[in-house]
């Protein structure tokens, strides 16, 4: 019984764990990534001026 309780959890927290670096890795790079788009849009803005 108590095998089975931390084989589930083990089996559930180490997805979840996985996932929750990966977003916080991703969301630096979403947000520079996000910068970048919107310099590049007001330079191409003001290149047609």
């Amino acid at each position: 019984m108590e095998q089975t309780v931390f084989s589930q959890i083990a089996n559930l927290g180490f997805p979840v764990v996985v996932s929750i670096y990966l977003l916080v890795r991703m969301e630096g790079k979403l947000d520079e990534l996000t910068k970048s788009i919107a310099e590049l849009a007001q330079t191409i803005s003001s290149l047609r001026a």
